[in-house]
């Protein structure tokens, strides 16, 4: 009985470091939102240089159609040995016109993320399919050949 009473601390012990080992880790990417400098940004207020000193470089800017700005932040949690999963995903758009002056400023989340599932393992292209043989026996006889385009032949 004695021996119970002494292993049962070293028991819970070690299932509390070992849950501890199971908990997500939480990771903030791109950048980091400020929700109280966004609302700061006014429509027919604010210029580029405004948003900037507010909210400082953007994420990524367009590069077709009318200038918009973009900040990207995410935040994923990771358990060991899984792949990271998405918890908050958040973009922020600040359209300008074309004197630099802003436009719009929106905001959007996870709901609006659009997931692409490719079509099969493969990427279509023309031409014709070879097979491994053909690959590695394809040029045997036409290196070198007249009007192959290689370096030897006829003189």
């Amino acid at each position: 009985m004695r021996i119970v009473k002494a292993i049962a601390p070293v028991v819970l012990l070690g299932l509390a470091v070992s849950a501890g080992g199971c908990s997500s880790i939480r990771e903030s990417r791109g950048y980091v939102i400020d929700t109280r400098l966004f609302s700061l940004v006014q429509p027919g207020i604010d210029n580029q240089q405004s948003v900037q000193a507010t909210l400082g470089r953007p994420t990524f800017s367009s590069q077709f159609g009318p200038e918009t700005w973009y900040y990207v932040s995410s935040i994923t949690a990771r358990k060991p040995f899984v792949r990271p999963r998405i918890e908050s995903h958040t973009v922020l758009a600040v359209s300008f016109d074309a004197s630099g002056n802003v436009v719009a400023a929106d905001q959007k989340g996870i709901d609006d993320v659009v997931y692409l599932r490719p079509d099969g393992d493969q990427t279509p292209t023309l031409g014709r399919e070879r097979g491994f043989l053909e690959d590695l026996f394809g040029n045997i006889g036409t290196v070198g050949a007249p009007g192959a385009g290689g370096t030897g032949g006829g003189g």
